[in-house]
Protein backbone atom coordinates (compact mmCIF):
# COMPACT_ATOMS: atom_id res chain seq x y z
CA UNK A 1 0.00 0.00 0.00
CA UNK A 2 1.43 3.62 -1.03
CA UNK A 3 1.92 5.94 1.69
CA UNK A 4 -0.68 9.08 0.96
CA UNK A 5 2.06 11.43 2.18
CA UNK A 6 4.65 10.36 -0.16
CA UNK A 7 7.40 9.54 2.91
CA UNK A 8 8.44 6.66 4.70
CA UNK A 9 6.66 5.63 7.92
CA UNK A 10 9.84 5.83 9.49
CA UNK A 11 10.55 9.09 8.80
CA UNK A 12 6.95 9.99 9.34
CA UNK A 13 7.06 8.69 13.20
CA UNK A 14 10.71 10.25 13.53
CA UNK A 15 9.40 13.91 12.59
CA UNK A 16 6.25 13.04 14.87
CA UNK A 17 8.65 12.20 18.08
CA UNK A 18 10.98 15.22 17.31
CA UNK A 19 7.56 17.63 16.89
CA UNK A 20 6.40 15.65 20.25
CA UNK A 21 9.80 16.40 21.79
CA UNK A 22 9.78 20.13 20.84
CA UNK A 23 6.54 20.80 22.32
CA UNK A 24 7.10 19.37 25.50
CA UNK A 25 9.99 21.32 25.69
CA UNK A 26 8.15 24.56 24.77
CA UNK A 27 5.47 23.50 27.04
CA UNK A 28 8.17 23.69 29.98
CA UNK A 29 9.59 26.97 29.25
CA UNK A 30 5.75 28.14 28.95
CA UNK A 31 5.12 27.41 32.33
CA UNK A 32 8.43 29.11 33.79
CA UNK A 33 7.60 32.06 31.82
CA UNK A 34 6.14 34.79 33.54
CA UNK A 35 4.10 37.64 32.33
CA UNK A 36 2.57 40.47 34.00
CA UNK A 37 0.36 43.07 33.38
CA UNK A 38 -0.18 45.90 35.67
CA UNK A 39 -3.74 48.13 34.80
CA UNK A 40 -4.85 51.63 37.00
CA UNK A 41 -1.26 53.28 36.43
CA UNK A 42 0.38 50.45 38.07
CA UNK A 43 -2.22 50.01 40.98
CA UNK A 44 -3.18 46.58 40.37
CA UNK A 45 -0.13 44.08 38.40
CA UNK A 46 -0.86 40.51 37.72
CA UNK A 47 1.62 37.78 37.18
CA UNK A 48 0.59 34.18 34.58
CA UNK A 49 2.32 31.81 33.80
CA UNK A 50 3.27 31.04 30.01
CA UNK A 51 0.26 28.55 30.52
CA UNK A 52 -2.16 30.91 31.94
CA UNK A 53 -2.00 30.38 34.95
CA UNK A 54 -2.22 33.28 37.56
CA UNK A 55 1.38 33.35 39.73
CA UNK A 56 0.77 36.47 41.80
CA UNK A 57 -1.50 39.50 42.31
CA UNK A 58 -0.18 43.25 43.56
CA UNK A 59 -2.27 45.62 44.62
CA UNK A 60 -1.31 49.03 45.55
CA UNK A 61 -2.38 50.02 48.71
CA UNK A 62 -3.33 53.75 47.68
CA UNK A 63 -6.18 51.27 45.70
CA UNK A 64 -7.98 49.91 48.57
CA UNK A 65 -10.61 51.74 48.84
CA UNK A 66 -13.64 50.45 51.56
CA UNK A 67 -15.87 52.45 49.99
CA UNK A 68 -15.36 51.80 46.43
CA UNK A 69 -14.55 47.78 46.07
CA UNK A 70 -16.17 46.92 43.27
CA UNK A 71 -13.14 49.37 41.77
CA UNK A 72 -10.40 47.11 43.45
CA UNK A 73 -12.29 44.16 41.82
CA UNK A 74 -12.53 45.54 38.26
CA UNK A 75 -8.83 46.12 38.22
CA UNK A 76 -8.15 43.16 39.77
CA UNK A 77 -10.09 41.28 36.78
CA UNK A 78 -9.06 43.63 33.68
CA UNK A 79 -5.25 42.71 34.95
CA UNK A 80 -5.93 39.21 35.68
CA UNK A 81 -7.12 39.13 31.66
CA UNK A 82 -4.71 41.04 30.06
CA UNK A 83 -1.44 39.04 31.07
CA UNK A 84 -4.06 35.50 30.58
CA UNK A 85 -4.42 37.26 26.44
CA UNK A 86 -0.35 37.85 26.32
CA UNK A 87 0.26 34.38 27.62
CA UNK A 88 -2.10 32.77 25.43
CA UNK A 89 -0.28 34.97 22.58
CA UNK A 90 3.04 34.23 23.62
CA UNK A 91 1.66 30.13 23.46
CA UNK A 92 0.42 30.50 20.14
CA UNK A 93 3.14 31.75 19.11
CA UNK A 94 5.54 29.36 20.57
CA UNK A 95 4.05 26.46 19.43
CA UNK A 96 3.12 27.64 16.24
CA UNK A 97 7.00 28.61 15.55
CA UNK A 98 8.07 24.91 15.97
CA UNK A 99 8.34 22.94 12.69
CA UNK A 100 5.16 21.03 11.10
CA UNK A 101 2.75 22.82 13.06
CA UNK A 102 -0.18 24.27 11.69
CA UNK A 103 -1.23 27.61 12.81
CA UNK A 104 -3.55 27.27 15.68
CA UNK A 105 -5.47 29.49 18.31
CA UNK A 106 -4.76 28.63 21.44
CA UNK A 107 -6.82 31.08 23.30
CA UNK A 108 -9.63 28.21 24.28
CA UNK A 109 -7.27 26.42 25.83
CA UNK A 110 -6.98 28.50 28.76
Amino acid sequence: MRNPFGANPRDLQKMLEQTMQQMQKAQEELKNLRIESSVGGGVVKAVVDGTGELISIEINPIVVDPNDVEMLQDLIVSAVNEAREQAVAEATRRMTSLPGMPNLDLGNLF
